[in-house]
């Protein structure tokens, strides 16, 4: 697939045949009420079956990453965000992911701003999806994403490195 450049010559072709997996997650930071979004993968998840997780999602071709956290946080709760409420606050770089054998860059944003109801709107990826009080935050979290959360929370890394040697 040949990506639009507009006024740019095309691209090339990858140099890899194989290149890292971009994705998005996004926490959904509710201040006033001291609560964030997460869901609860589902028995038939591909991967971290009954773990706990932010929304997060690959990129398609050619998306940007901002449009990619936008998107999949609506796909997997049904919130709306505008892409203008991101704020990068982590940065998980993976050696190796399920669907990702040349490894994954997840870029985390938080938002304090959204609109919508939270539902779980892939109810075959996920056993749940809600609000959950960050004084009483589950165990079991996905390794990649609960590294982001930690280090969000408690201010400390934003850049997170998994599985690397």
């Amino acid at each position: 697939m040949v990506q639009d450049t507009g006024d740019r010559p095309p691209a090339l072709t990858p140099a890899f045949d194989a290149m890292t997996v971009l994705v998005a997650a996004v926490i959904v930071h509710d201040t006033a009420n001291h609560r964030i979004v997460l869901l609860q993968r589902g028995p038939d998840a591909k991967f971290g079956q009954g773990l706990w997780d932010l929304p997060v999602g690959k990129s398609e071709p050619g998306e940007p990453i901002t449009r990619t956290a936008v998107r999949e946080l609506h796909e997997e709760t049904g919130l709306v965000v505008e892409p203008a409420s991101l704020e990068v606050v982590h940065v998980v770089h993976g050696a190796w992911g399920v669907e990702a054998p040349n490894g994954f860059l997840t870029v985390v944003f938080a938002t304090r701003e959204w609109s919508g109801e939270v539902s779980n709107r892939e109810p075959g990826k996920h056993a749940q999806v809600r609000w959950v009080d960050l004084d009483d935050l589950p165990g079991g979290f996905v390794p990649s994403t609960g590294s982001a959360l930690q280090g969000f929370l408690s201010g400390g890394s934003r850049v997170s490195l998994r599985g690397w040697r």
